[in-house]
């Protein structure tokens, strides 16, 4: 009876441990170039939901995306506070636009720049848009692709945490 309540005890805690995430320490850019750590970004954020937005500049469902959350985001920041990331996977042909093109649209949320795709690697991430929603150190919503009105979805997801 020992050994059934050891081995319990073992596998509760391997599911236990599993469901905490470990993010990769990679480093992704501001648009000021300068590196910071993936890790620290969304460990440092306590109680907080992160949602991070993976996008490029050439996806036309990603910018659309961006923009029409850009069009509600004030409006969602004083109904639930949360932090947004969003990160360019353009690579170094296409990076230079980024900051442009970020300064045209508006977008009132942090961009960072993933250009050796290091991140997007690291998370298993194979296609864009993606979206993670992660609180308390763990994924607690993932989506990939994007169709009009998947961003009401996100923010419904976003106040239930």
């Amino acid at each position: 009876m020992k050994k059934m309540y050891a081995w319990l005890l073992g596998s509760f805690l391997c599911v236990a441990s599993y469901a905490q995430e470990n993010f990769p320490s990679v480093s992704v850019k501001t648009l000021g170039g300068q590196s910071v750590d993936f890790s620290k970004l969304v460990s440092g954020s306590g109680d907080t939901a992160v949602v991070v937005s993976f996008w490029a500049t050439w996806c036309v469902p990603c910018v659309t995306e961006l923009d029409n959350i850009n069009d509600v985001f004030a409006d969602w920041q004083k109904e639930k506070p949360f932090k947004l990331l969003a990160i360019s996977i353009d690579d170094a042909r296409t990076s230079q636009r980024v900051k442009t093109f970020v300064k045209g649209k508006g977008w009132g949320f942090d961009v960072l720049t993933d250009v050796n795709n290091d991140l997007k690697r690291a998370l298993n991430i194979n296609d864009v848009p993606h979206v993670l929603i992660i609180k308390n150190n763990k994924v607690v919503y993932q989506h990939t692709g994007y169709v009009a009105g998947n961003e009401d979805e996100l923010f419904t997801k976003i106040k239930t945490l």
